[in-house]
């Protein structure tokens, strides 16, 4: 039984169907940094993660956005007051394909603008390309839950 689990385990290393430990690591840190360089306005960050040929479909939006239009919404966002207050993402799976990463993540923030909190949640597929030696975040799909 142990031999079987470790031969399927084994496949799915070699195969690209799962992400090894340092890579989730790695991955999780450039999810974090996108999410957070967006809510923050850290358009250094954003320009160095998330390419100009990204592709972002948002839950509730019907216009498709770009690495430009993302760094505007962030923009807005922050001209706005708007402040991140928690952000958490309680369920995460990797699939890894050589030097592409997808990932299948539930989230939630809480932000506040005019003192005004609110949160929401969702689901987010999020793929991440290794260019340069470096995770970027090309393309995601949001939709909300509720």
């Amino acid at each position: 039984m142990i031999t079987a689990v470790a031969g399927v385990l084994a496949m799915l290393v070699v195969s690209g169907l799962a992400a090894r430990p340092d890579d989730r690591t790695e991955l999780l840190k450039v999810r974090e940094q996108v999410w957070r360089a967006w809510f923050a306005n850290d358009t250094k960050s954003l320009e160095a993660l998330v390419p100009p040929d990204t592709i972002v479909i948002s839950a509730g939006e019907e216009k498709w956005k770009n690495q430009a239009d993302i760094i505007r919404s962030a923009a807005r966002f922050q001209a706005n007051g708007g402040k991140l207050v928690r952000l958490e993402f309680p369920r995460t799976e990797i699939q890894r394909f050589g030097d592409v990463a997808i990932t299948y993540s539930q989230y939630l923030y809480e932000i506040e603008v005019d003192g005004k909190r609110s949160v929401t949640s969702g689901r987010v597929t999020e793929i991440f390309a290794l260019r340069k030696g470096q995770w970027t975040n090309p393309g995601w799909h949001t939709d909300t839950e509720k």
